[in-house]
């Protein structure tokens, strides 16, 4: 199980859910110690701000981020869930839980899972930036790109609301 929630809600879920891995993408100046059930080893932390495109003074998403990002989830066991998060759990951490989807599921198309994605959280609006990378790095050929900019911006929120998604369709 794929779970995404934002910065305030991270050890709740991570003891509710019973998680083993934690992906953090966050700005560096606000990186979270580890949750205290989660081994160290276990943790990915990924510094940059939320942004599509640079700015002076800001660390965009870039390829080592996501090229790390894909190298954690391909070596989670699943056996128990993930907790994805960002500052607010609306756009990187929605981000990279669709990337990780897409990683595992490479035989369901990227409409699908984007499709599940909105059903799955209202709030959603993914990193751009991140999803263009990884459909780069995955030879979706624009496909996950095309599916995100389908859903399109998810409601107006500060927060979003936690969601969880099946790490196999």
């Amino acid at each position: 199980m794929i779970h995404v929630c934002s910065l305030r809600l991270l050890e709740e879920e991570v003891a509710r859910l019973g998680a083993s891995h934690v992906v953090t993408l966050i700005n560096e100046d606000t990186m979270p110690t580890t949750p205290p059930v989660i081994l160290p080893e276990n943790h990915l932390q990924l510094g940059m701000n939320d942004i599509n495109d640079p700015v002076e003074g800001l660390t965009p998403p870039d390829e080592i981020h996501v090229e790390k990002l894909l190298a954690f989830v391909s070596d989670w066991d699943r056996g128990a869930p993930m907790v994805i998060h960002c500052w607010a759990g609306i756009s990187r951490s929605t981000a990279a839980g669709y990337v990780a989807l897409c990683l595992m599921n490479s035989n369901t198309d990227e409409h699908h899972i984007a499709a599940s994605l909105r059903t799955a959280s209202v709030t959603a609006t993914p990193n751009r930036r991140i999803v263009a990378i990884a459909d780069r790095l995955l030879a979706r050929d624009g496909r996950m790109v095309a599916a995100i900019e389908k859903i399109g911006s998810g409601s107006m929120v500060s927060e979003g609301i936690p969601y969880s998604m099946p790490a196999k369709f």
